[in-house]
């Protein structure tokens, strides 16, 4: 069974994601108001996903999640942004922190539901409204002007193409049709680059790609 945290200053938004999660066979397994409690609860309890507001009193969402799955941590725990706010800064530096997904408050449940399990499962997910808003804030801000050559060392061309159409906001499927291949091999090629790369999960392989240039290469 997948084991939530969740993170937000308003007890009556917990209570109903708890509600929400719970109906699908989701555990909430603790919860918390601030940034701050986010990080001691979460590492005491080592979710398989934390719901992460943004704006909170007493520590704010974007820092804990740098604390809970940044760049520097050895063994992360998985966070998933939940924000009424779909502000730039916010989602990019949720993304720049580690986080592995980002959702839209107004969602649907059952895209709440699919959110905490594709996080769980190492998927990553960017809200749909912001995936192209995200991907050209990356381009804009972080993509260097030549790839770097090293990092491009670590995959085949065929991976290259992959990595290329994933930071275009490309699923698993779109990718293997446009590269005719089964996307069971896409799904394959992914776990390899994530692997070669050390990132978790699929957002953090496109902010890996955008930081070196190779997402950049391919546009």
């Amino acid at each position: 069974m997948t084991r939530v945290v969740l993170v937000d200053d308003q007890a009556v938004v917990r209570a109903g994601f708890a509600v929400i999660l719970g109906h699908e066979g989701i555990d909430v397994v603790g919860e918390a108001s601030s940034g701050t409690q986010a990080v001691r609860v979460a590492r005491e309890l080592r979710p398989d996903v934390v719901c992460m507001d943004v704006r909170m009193p007493g520590g704010d969402g974007i820092t804990a999640t740098r604390e809970l799955a940044g760049p520097a941590v050895v063994d992360p725990v998985p966070v998933l942004v939940v924000s009424t706010f779909a502000l730039d800064d916010y989602v990019f530096g949720a993304f720049e922190a580690g986080a592995s997904g980002f959702l839209l408050k107004d969602a649907e449940p059952d895209v709440l539901v699919d959110a905490v399990r594709r996080v769980a499962a190492g998927d990553g997910l960017v809200d749909q409204s912001l995936t192209r808003r995200v991907l050209d804030e990356f381009s804009r801000r972080r993509a260097p002007a030549a790839p770097d050559e090293d990092a491009a060392g670590l995959l085949t061309p065929r991976e290259l193409e992959i990595v290329t159409l994933l930071c275009r906001g490309s699923s698993n499927a779109e990718i293997a049709a446009a590269l005719h291949l089964e996307a069971s091999t896409v799904k394959s090629h992914l776990g390899r680059v994530m692997t070669k790369t050390a990132t978790r999960d699929r957002v953090q392989l496109v902010v890996w790609a955008f930081e070196h240039g190779i997402a950049a290469a391919g546009r």
